[in-house]
């Protein structure tokens, strides 16, 4: 037994010994220190040695070679000081209610509990906060954090939907420091602005850029805003965009992302012009909500398709897809296929400007129309009145158009909803896809989730108007689709129907 264990203890030497060879050979030929093979435990600790350095004691510039950045650098510090304790951090709870629509136009309303962050900015020394209405909309508390962290209750005074503003009043009798709304109509392109807001609940912020263009529309309700490079994220809306000298001149409301589940800020931010928001708070402040013009139709651009239909022989105007019952149009006689050319002496081009035009027409006045019908025009004069609650279209007698339009809508089999409030916070338009029929036209085409932003080259901006535009459509002929899928911008299309 001794001379086994002898024969073993040898081979075990001559492994050891060929091991480190082969691995000083590896050291030795990677350039490596051969005192890296003597085991830690082994190697005789080195006390350690203090390091010679010498730090700079001077900037790379003095201030008097960078003069003019230095006082660009104070300036834009004495701003923020002045502007950001008028700017409020909002938080609310309640519940959320959104409206459910399928495609044979029954609706269901849904509503879930939920917590929500946003901005605002003080505008009057009592007290009064300017925020998105989509910030406040369904909730029951509204709590101010203000600028060195003190928390009121807050109580809502009046709301604009379709502007997406609303004035809320904080619950105290101190004097507040407000900011001054300024003169929207003199901003240009190219104008340094600075926004600061709430963005992901991180609390005052302030980021610098400046307008990018003018005049940008998200939808039909949200035409003429601000398009700013200053970075706007989640919680951002509601707080103000302002100018150098620290008036207000927009409030920020959205931003632009092609990712719905994961938004964020993309150099493209929008915010609603200061004249705008200044009309609407002083209709708020005196009579607790917004004054807008009626006139009591749907409308819809004039893309090739429509004109098609219609024999309309230009591309300017706005087709009548709906008319209001008991409305001034009714009243006026316009007709469902009318095509309005002209309003109050004006030339309409497109149907975001007809809209603009209608809701700043003073409640009360007459004005005239001028309606293409069948190869003709006529003038029609109607009396505008003031809008106050949703359109209810007239519907066409049981057994026409309207049976017709349900069975087309059943043969495509897409359901759509309307965007809720966190979408539209991030900018978003037209209407989400909740289903597809198993024998519709849509199968294997569009998918759940899919965000559809236009149809034939026409915006959409809600599950009623899709409906229309797409009954329309796909009577006649294949319907082009414009939508986000995932991040991606695609652009489908529905068969034409068969003959």
């Amino acid at each position: 037994m001794f001379p086994a264990i002898k024969r073993f203890f040898s081979l075990l030497l001559v492994f050891v010994v060929f091991f480190l060879l082969v691995t000083a050979l590896r050291t030795w030929r990677n350039g490596g220190d051969f005192s890296s093979l003597i085991p830690s435990f082994l190697r005789k600790q080195q006390s350690g040695r203090p390091e010679t350095f010498t730090p700079s004691d001077k900037p790379a510039l003095n201030l008097s070679d960078v003069e003019i950045l230095s006082r660009l650098n104070d300036e834009y510090a004495r701003l923020t000081r002045a502007v950001v304790p008028s700017v409020v951090s909002i938080d609310t709870t309640g519940y959320r209610t959104e409206q459910l629509m399928d495609f044979t136009g029954r609706s269901r309303i849904q509503s879930s509990r939920e917590q929500g962050q946003g901005s605002g900015v003080i505008v009057s020394k009592e007290g009064h906060v300017i925020t998105n209405h989509h910030v406040i909309a369904g909730q029951q508390k509204i709590r101010i954090t203000l600028h060195g962290g003190k928390t009121y209750d807050a109580a809502l005074i009046g709301e604009d939907p379709l502007l997406d503003i609303a004035v809320i009043k904080i619950d105290s009798n101190e004097t507040f420091t407000p900011l001054k709304l300024g003169d929207s109509s003199q901003v240009e392109v190219g104008q340094i602005v600075f926004a600061v807001g709430n963005p992901f609940g991180l609390g005052e912020t302030v980021t610098q850029g400046i307008i990018s263009a003018k005049e940008r529309s998200l939808s039909d309700n949200q035409r003429d805003l601000f398009q700013t490079d200053a970075a706007i994220n989640p919680g951002n809306s509601g707080g103000p965009l302002v100018n150098i000298t620290g008036e207000i001149i927009g409030i920020n409301a959205a931003i632009f992302s092609v990712d719905r589940n994961n938004p964020s800020f993309q150099g493209v931010g929008f915010s609603i012009p200061a004249n705008d928001v200044a009309g609407a708070l002083d209709q708020i402040i005196k009579r607790g909500r917004p004054i807008r013009g009626f006139l009591g139709v749907q409308m819809q651009d004039l893309d090739p398709a429509v004109r098609s239909r219609l024999g309309y022989p230009h591309t300017d105007g706005s087709a009548v897809i709906g008319i209001t019952r008991d409305s001034p149009a009714e009243a006026a006689g316009l007709k469902r296929d009318d095509v309005v050319v002209s309003y109050d002496g004006k030339a309409i081009k497109t149907t975001s400007q007809l809209i603009s035009l209608v809701q700043g027409t003073k409640i009360g006045r007459k004005v005239l129309v001028g309606t293409w019908r069948n190869g003709e025009l006529i003038t029609l004069e109607g009396m505008i009145t003031e809008a106050t609650s949703p359109p209810v279209y007239t519907e066409v007698p049981a057994g026409g158009k309207a049976k017709e339009n349900m069975d087309i809508l059943r043969g495509v089999g897409v359901h759509v909803r309307d965007l809720n409030g966190d979408e539209s916070i991030r900018g978003f338009r037209g209407v989400v896809v909740t289903g597809i029929l198993p024998e519709g036209q849509a199968q294997g085409i569009l998918q759940s989730g899919d965000l559809i932003i236009a149809l034939n080259s026409s915006k959409i901006s809600g599950a009623n108007e899709f409906y229309l535009h797409l009954a329309t459509s796909a009577a006649v002929q294949a319907t082009s689709l414009h939508l986000i899928r995932n991040g991606q911008a695609l652009r489908l299309s529905l068969p034409a129907p068969v003959k």
